[in-house]
């Protein structure tokens, strides 16, 4: 169980391991696998770990100097990539099979962790399977289900039959909650662990409410703010956020929408709904004051595999409105810090029952303060700091080492 404020120092294993970690996606890129495994190095680095990163390389980026194994400042392979159709800004990796085997030939990691499936993720498990490198995955993405939000769900099964391939090669496969990791089981993956996820209880506070930002959003103090945080895509269900908010202005005419994000969605809500107010992408400060300057989150998404924004609004002291699924299964307590909607068939979408509980809680505007309160309690307990641990654990049990809490190794 996690526990504490976040303040406690990262305590430094005995073993220090010299960890690969290969993705497809990585800061800058705005999405929760980033900010994820982003973490997780920065983490992994302050526990005395050596951790490198295989990555395509991102567009207007120079190219990565080579490296010196020696250098303790060694961080970055920039790798081939190119732009991932649909999905502006993000880069999808090249076959690298050979480059990867000869780099870590040349210096062996301990262990290799694969954050994505794509080309990129395929080259690595190839190549460290090759040299007999323990690897573990981590199934960040329901890629399997993306294919029915484009007209392609008939490659559902296609696409699951892939992923449960890949991640049956690797010696464990992380999921967010345990949740998901059942539901992967009975799909037959295999030795599937679970790995939470974490946020930062700084960063995302009610202490950063704008009263100026509320004022840009025409929202007086009395005014209820609806919030959305994501990217505005399909995938997203983003159809449901509108039709749940007008059912919940009925309630409170005087409420105001804010969506936080881009995407393919954004310029066609845009011109069908002109009152609703488009921010964007936010980022650091600025996201954490637009989540904490808001009243209500609204998240609708069946498809992700955790969503670190309905844990980041429960930080910043917000209720959330969302399906019982992934992360809101895990942390809202219905009545309590929000509401959680059940899922219905693999889809997981009651769009009636999710609009009828927008409704519900507008009436509940009164307790909304008192709700939110319990959503950062429970948010105070989700700390990166144990995390991170758990991976080291990880890490290190595929090398077949128990984790030793020990005093700091010297160096």
């Amino acid at each position: 169980m996690m526990s504490g404020s976040g303040t406690e120092c990262p305590r430094p294993s005995r073993t220090r391991l010299n960890l690969a970690l290969v993705t497809e996606t990585w800061p800058p890129e705005v999405n929760g696998v980033a900010h994820t495994l982003a973490r997780l190095v920065e983490g992994m680095r302050d526990r005395g770990h050596r951790v490198q990163v295989f990555r395509p390389q991102q567009p207007g980026e120079p190219a990565a100097p080579r490296e010196d194994p020696d250098d303790p400042v060694f961080r970055d392979h920039r790798l081939a990539g190119l732009p991932l159709p649909g999905y502006s800004g993000l880069r999808l990796g090249l076959p690298a099979r050979r480059r990867l085997q000869t780099l870590w030939t040349e210096n062996r990691p301990d262990a290799v962790y694969i954050a994505t499936e794509g080309p990129l993720g395929h080259s690595a498990l190839q190549a460290a399977r090759r040299l007999g490198i323990p690897v573990a995955s981590g199934f960040h993405t329901h890629f399997d289900g993306y294919a029915r939000y484009y007209g392609m769900g008939w490659l559902t099964p296609v696409v699951r039959a892939v992923l449960r391939r890949f991640h049956n090669r690797c010696g464990v496969t992380l999921a967010p909650t345990r949740a998901l990791a059942a539901t992967l089981a009975a799909q037959g993956f295999e030795r599937v662990r679970v790995m939470a996820r974490g946020v930062d209880i700084r960063r995302f506070t009610p202490a950063r409410r704008s009263s100026r930002l509320r004022r840009q959003w025409g929202a007086s103090t009395s005014m209820p703010v609806v919030l959305y945080v994501g990217r505005l895509a399909p995938e997203k269900n983003l159809a449901l956020v509108v039709d749940a908010f007008r059912a919940l202005q009925e309630q409170r005419p005087e409420a105001r929408l804010v969506l936080v994000g881009d995407g393919p969605s954004r310029a066609g809500l845009e011109r069908a709904h002109p009152d609703l107010i488009f921010t964007g992408q936010q980022l650091g400060q600025a996201l954490a004051q637009h989540y904490a300057s808001a009243d209500l989150f609204l998240f609708p998404s069946t498809s992700e595999t955790f969503g670190n924004v309905v844990i980041e609004a429960m930080a910043s002291g917000l209720p959330v409105l969302a399906f019982d699924t992934a992360a809101a299964h895990e942390h809202i307590v219905n009545g309590v810090s929000g509401a959680r909607v059940p899922r219905t068939g693999e889809a997981g979408v009651d769009a009636m029952a999710f609009i009828e509980a927008a409704v519900e809680i507008a009436r509940l505007a009164g307790a909304w303060h008192e709700m939110g309160r319990h959503a950062r309690a429970r948010a105070r307990g989700l700390d990166w700091v144990e995390v991170v641990a758990e991976f080291e654990t990880v890490c290190l049990e595929i090398l077949g080492e128990p984790r030793d809490a020990s005093p700091a190794m010297d160096g």
